[in-house]
């Protein structure tokens, strides 16, 4: 599967040199497409305060960001 640029995204396992943890999200910012034996690359920011990351397509999956409802009151 290939991900879209600007799509954000979570890790589904750490990345122990950059003291990454699995479930931390960033926004791919770059696609690097590989030969067909090997996996595409992706440079996540958002990881690494003003930095971006490198991680291969299994290392990522597409981030489901829950949204907290607030109740509004009403205008009385």
């Amino acid at each position: 599967m290939v991900f879209s640029l600007f799509l954000q995204v979570q890790l589904i396992q750490d990345i122990p040199q950059f003291s990454l943890k699995k479930g931390s999200i960033g926004t791919i910012v770059e696609y690097y497409p590989m030969a067909e034996s090997k996996e595409a690359g992706y440079s996540v920011e958002g990881l690494i305060y003003q930095d971006t990351v490198e991680v291969s397509e299994p290392q990522i999956t597409i981030a489901i960001v829950k949204q907290r409802l607030q109740k509004v009151g009403s205008l009385a």
